[in-house]
């Protein structure tokens, strides 16, 4: 029973209350802070229980009365509007019982990365990142360029940015993976349709106590930027490219003119990266590596289409399709697309608790 489940949790929450006010807790800043900060996240489940119990006294009392004379039409009366209410917010206790992913609450880096198709796929890097940019600005969410790479028929090889905003990870991190566009690009005379690949990574950002990096496993390059069309060229070794040999990932940031700048944001994009591969290598049993989110950049793998000739966006995890691309595209009206991917993860997660 549902009920049985949630009694520890009142138990804990009550636990917690006598224990902030003991005299040994409040003299201790730094075990009140982890202890209130505990009791602050159970206090939704605490509150929704009472009042979950609450409820079944109430439909328990009104079933009681059926039987008198005097009140049984009233006890009817009651029960048709308390036993709708069960099935509603047993739904909401479930959501709350679901395993909080810790990343949740981060910002995030999102790495955007032109595939197979050639300009077409630069193209679209930056038609998807200017989506995002729209859907973020929805959310009041500050984004950041890190680093670009500039293609020279229009968009871009490369993006990467930072995302600042409340709950960023939780709703972007459906987006890595193979996004695959189908159009008609405009340098095409006959019509026809041509077919392109993006990748998308999505990492939490970390502190920097959370990655610790050894200088030593550090090479690190410095170079003189290089600009699109002559532009925003420097006359001075700013660009830097940072290798982390273990591990060998490469970023490589030119896009400010001071050095210490590009060596800055290079160093966050790859504790990103670090951290994001030891959180991938740590689930491994249980979710996609890194490498598979991403993909190889073809066409296979693929996580979303975007066809725009049929004005369609589909979603092949949850078999999702809707007939409103320039709408969602051009709106930043992304959530039309994530909040069925996130019903669908919070369903198989209520499923594999038995909830």
């Amino acid at each position: 029973m549902l009920a049985d489940k949630l009694t520890p949790f009142i138990n804990r929450y009550d636990e917690l209350s006598r224990m902030l006010s003991s005299p040994d807790i409040t003299s201790d800043i730094s075990k009140m802070t982890e202890l209130s900060k505990e009791q602050s996240s159970i206090l939704p489940i605490v509150e929704k229980t009472k009042e979950y119990k609450t409820l079944l006294e109430e439909i328990a009392d009104s079933k009681e009365m059926l039987g008198d004379s005097e009140m049984g039409d009233m006890a009817k009366e009651e029960l048709k509007e308390l036993e709708p209410k069960v099935s509603v917010i047993e739904e909401e206790i479930k959501m709350l019982l679901l395993p909080k992913d810790p990343n949740d609450d981060r910002n995030i880096i999102v790495e955007l990365r032109a595939g197979a198709g050639g300009d077409e796929a630069a193209i679209f890097v930056g038609d998807l990142f200017d989506a995002y940019t729209r859907y973020a600005d929805l959310r009041g969410w500050k984004i950041e360029l890190m680093s670009t790479s500039p293609s020279d028929a229009g968009g871009f090889k490369e993006v990467v940015a930072l995302i600042k905003g409340e709950q960023v990870y939780s709703r972007l991190k459906y987006e890595g993976g193979t996004h695959r566009v189908q159009r008609v690009p405009t340098t095409e005379s006959q019509g026809r349709v041509h077919t392109s690949a993006i990748t998308v990574a999505v990492m939490p950002e970390v502190d920097d106590v959370e990655v610790e990096i050894n200088d030593n496993d550090l090479k690190i390059d410095v170079m003189r930027s290089s600009g699109c069309g002559g532009q925003s060229v420097n006359t001075t070794d700013s660009a830097v490219r940072i290798t982390h040999l273990p591990s060998g990932i490469v970023v490589t940031n030119q896009d400010q003119k001071s050095q210490h700048k590009n060596r800055e944001k290079a160093m966050k994009v790859l504790k990103a990266r670090l951290y994001d591969l030891e959180m991938q290598e740590a689930q491994a049993k249980d979710s996609e590596a890194r490498a598979a989110q991403v993909g190889t950049g073809d066409r296979s793998g693929r996580i979303r289409t975007y066809n725009y000739p049929q004005n369609r966006i589909s979603d092949h995890r949850i078999n999702l399709t809707l007939y409103r691309l320039n709408e969602i595209m051009s709106g930043g009206l992304l959530d039309e697309v994530i909040e069925p991917l996130i019903a669908d993860h919070q369903a198989k997660i209520v499923e594999a608790a038995g909830l």
